[in-house]
């Protein structure tokens, strides 16, 4: 595909993609991931509801003893890389990528850095690993019914608890997540 192409791709970046019925009883039954990049080559997303059994301070042992970041499995994919979401922070981090205007990702040593000296966003949680997709994988599994996908709202990504953070984003669109059957078509 040429440059052209690449204006033609409908990205679903700053988008949830919330897991329907269909995939209940997989790693993405009942999930909610919020897509960080999607291209031609394809999609990296971070999953924003399965908290981890170890907390940050489990792996930084120097952060502030009050400091408080949720830590969640970001995906099944290297689930030793550390990722962070957070709100819009004093200073810029090196590898900060902008997803909404009020969410950003960052993967860089220097928020730890910043943590240690007790600087953090006002928002923050942190990720281990991620979620990914192949060229035109995720627009496959969309057409199947297998995601929903809502416009992002920091709120889910913050504040709302984790159990309840799909259905709060599928209400975004008026959704009922209960309501939806767990094939579509007819029998």
């Amino acid at each position: 595909m040429g440059t052209d192409d690449q204006t033609l791709l409908q990205t679903f970046q700053n988008q949830f993609l919330i897991g329907l019925p269909s995939l209940r009883g997989g790693y993405f039954g009942d999930s909610i991931s919020i897509i960080v990049e999607h291209d031609l080559q394809g999609a990296f997303g971070l999953v924003i509801n399965q908290p981890a059994e170890q907390s940050l301070l489990d792996l930084f042992p120097d952060l502030p003893i009050d400091f408080n970041c949720p830590l969640l499995l970001g995906g099944p994919v290297e689930q030793n890389r550390l990722f962070f979401l957070h709100s819009p922070a004093p200073e810029q981090y090196r590898s900060s990528i902008e997803i909404a205007e009020d969410i950003s990702m960052t993967a860089s040593s220097d928020v730890i850095e910043a943590l240690k000296a007790g600087q953090a966003p006002e928002q923050m949680i942190a990720l281990l690993g991620y979620a990914g997709w192949g060229a035109e994988q995720l627009e496959l599994e969309i057409q199947e019914d297998v995601w929903l996908l809502t416009p992002t709202s920091s709120d889910v990504v913050f504040n709302e608890p984790y159990a309840t953070r799909p259905q709060a984003a599928a209400k975004l669109l008026g959704i009922d997540l209960t309501l939806v059957a767990p094939k579509a078509g007819h029998d």
